[in-house]
């Protein structure tokens, strides 16, 4: 009887362990891959938009009060660590988009998306401005399953608010590349670069969270 419940607990223990093991390997195979230079640290966090050329979509956030960091970079596409030449040609399905890695005791999440939805026109599928083609598409991706619900409502609510489609996606961020170097902080270093937001947005931008 001693030999069978020493057998017993070894293939116990050995089924949790394994258990555990492939409760860790699903885990890691639902991260999303990414090679972006900015980390989160303590209590930030992040979040992705693709508005269009993500020049002009960058530069947008950072006036907003309690966004810390932003990174341009291509996100959701098929092929690994792809160039600008590449997203270009519209073979690799990455689209143009911006992390944000935010404050959330400084602003939420919701005034972000409500910002976002304001310096784009929802409705236009793989357009934004005079750009045109799949990486151009709009999107709003999370690293987080409990900001999907929120951004669900966001858009449904838009979606009633004009009586239109709202071709926005929704979608878990599956990975993001950093683009090169001379993208990031483009309008910061060229002020006279082109840019589908007009400057009022960038206005609205400042002003949107003030300090109470």
């Amino acid at each position: 009887m001693k030999k069978l419940a020493v057998i017993a607990s070894t293939v116990l223990v050995t089924v949790i362990i394994m258990t555990m093991g492939f409760s860790e390997g699903n885990q890691k195979e639902e991260k999303s891959e990414t090679n972006s230079t900015m980390s989160l640290t303590g209590k930030e966090k992040e979040i992705y938009f693709a508005g269009g050329c993500f020049w002009g979509t960058e530069h947008f956030f950072k006036l907003v009060r309690g966004v810390v960091g932003t990174e341009v970079g291509y996100a959701n596409g098929n092929k690994t660590n792809p160039t600008y030449e590449e997203v270009c040609t519209g073979s690799t399905g990455a689209t143009e988009t911006v992390k944000v890695i935010y404050d959330p005791e400084v602003i939420d999440l919701g005034l972000l998306i409500d910002l976002y939805l304001e310096s784009v026109d929802p409705t236009t599928l793989n357009r934004q401005g005079n750009d045109r083609g799949t990486q151009y598409r709009t999107g709003i991706y999370y690293t987080d399953k409990n900001d999907e619900p929120l951004i669900k409502d966001k858009l449904h609510a838009l979606s009633l608010s004009i009586q239109s489609p709202v071709v926005v996606e929704n979608e878990p961020l599956r990975n993001f590349y950093d683009a090169e170097t001379y993208h990031q902080d483009y309008l910061d270093k060229n002020p006279g670069g082109y840019c589908h937001i007009g400057p009022e947005l960038f206005e609205i931008a400042k002003k949107a969270n003030p300090k109470k």
